[in-house]
């Protein structure tokens, strides 16, 4: 990918992007995120790491401000409703948008769409018509702004909504004296457009690199061959990045990335939970898959050493409670710290507690405990019992199995 875009020809691309209206637009409602400084990433950078925590914005992500951008670009147009499709966030912040105008909302969202992002609109206001994939909800509300006369307001594919996301970049511009790059989540390209832009309009030499889930990226596959258009359709698998899940890239987008990308990553599933856990464990910050795939690429030590500062946007934080549990458990099986165990006790009183106070006398947390009395070789007066415990790591799991064993217990890990 080219490093040192056409300057006359990105002006055109570019030239209906207004940043300072936008950020004039966004003012009184978005938040200036901060950027948190994360020391655990900086050797994989090789430098300084910075995360800018859009995940702490009003809605939950980057998107209100280019929900904000476009409803005040509108002007009186936005008085005969607005309109969008969405799988969760631009849905809630188009839905917040038309709240603060005190104008009608319609959204789109996709059939499987996670019920806490769908509920989340509704609460706002909005009404939620559930159908297809996000493609297809593309299509239902182009439609329905034709039928009724709303005003479609597209994810990323409009200048005015490239322009809101491209607030972030002024703000990192001016809060990170050695900015050196910026790596981004890219979806539909909105985000990462903006943030080009504003980056290229002041300081070019500051790389931008995209990073897209391995399951569904039509953008690496786009600009992997340079005759691609936006028509351009990948096959897109089950991902936990939901929120950048899009089969085609945009047809603005594609051109403007194609000249702005300094590279583009894919991360891969497990990369992305683990990016996830990374960032609540270590950083306190809550993330979606589509949120943390920049730190995935990060952590996964794609990007080469730069001179100066890297910034990893934390686009969203929106994710589905059961699925943060999910991850955040498996994370700790597979680092040893929560496991089973299986042993037997005797079949009389006080024969359970005898084996608890062991556990507890190894100071590990029970977290759940069964008896187990078919389908295992029992004595006549014995049962058998499974614990799920809490430990430090799997040298504790190894101390508190010796504790048991020591006093007469045969254990077995499940």
């Amino acid at each position: 990918m080219p490093s040192d875009p056409d300057s006359q020809t990105l002006a055109v691309l570019a030239g209906g992007v207004d940043l300072q209206a936008a950020r004039e637009a966004i003012a009184a409602v978005a938040v200036r995120t901060p950027t948190i400084a994360c020391e655990d990433l900086a050797e994989a950078a090789g430098g300084p790491v910075l995360l800018k925590a859009e995940s702490l914005q009003g809605t939950g992500s980057f998107k209100l401000r280019g929900a904000l951008a476009k409803v005040a670009a509108l002007g009186e147009r936005a008085a005969g409703g607005l309109v969008a499709a969405s799988a969760g966030n631009h849905a809630r912040a188009v839905a917040q948008a038309a709240r603060i105008a005190g104008v009608g909302c319609e959204v789109f969202m996709p059939r499987d769409a996670v019920v806490s992002k769908v509920a989340a609109v509704e609460r706002l206001g909005a009404r939620v018509r559930l159908g297809g994939s996000v493609e297809e909800a593309l299509e239902l509300a182009a439609a329905d702004a034709a039928r009724t006369g709303a005003a479609l307001i597209h994810p990323f594919d409009d200048a005015d909504v490239i322009a809101g996301q491209g607030t972030i970049g002024l703000e990192l511009l001016q809060d990170v004296a050695d900015l050196a790059r910026v790596v981004v989540p890219i979806g539909g390209g909105g985000l990462a457009s903006g943030i080009g832009i504003a980056l290229h309009r002041s300081r070019p030499e500051v790389e931008l690199v995209g990073v897209q889930a391995s399951a569904c990226a039509p953008f690496a596959a786009a600009l992997g061959d340079p005759e691609a258009t936006a028509e351009v359709e990948v096959a897109a698998a089950a991902t936990i990045a939901d929120g950048i899940a899009l089969k085609r890239p945009g047809t603005i987008t594609l051109p403007l990335l194609r000249m702005l990308l300094s590279d583009l990553h894919t991360v891969g599933e497990e990369e992305i939970a683990d990016a996830m856990v990374f960032l609540a464990e270590r950083a306190k910050l809550v993330a979606e898959g589509a949120g943390a795939v920049a730190v995935a690429a990060i952590a996964g030590g794609r990007l080469a050493p730069v001179e100066g500062t890297t910034v990893a946007i934390v686009s969203g934080g929106n994710v589905d409670n059961g699925l943060l549990a999910s991850i955040l458990r498996r994370s700790e099986t597979t680092e040893g710290r929560r496991v089973r165990m299986f042993t037997r006790v005797p079949d009389r009183p006080g024969g359970l507690a005898e084996l608890l106070n062991l556990v507890a006398g190894a100071r590990a947390n029970l977290l759940s405990l069964e008896h187990v009395r078919e389908a295992v070789a029992l004595g006549v007066r014995e049962t058998g019992v499974e614990l799920t415990l809490q430990t430090r790591g799997a040298e504790h799991t190894e101390q508190v199995r010796a504790a048991l064993r020591d006093a007469g217990y045969d254990v077995s890990l499940g």
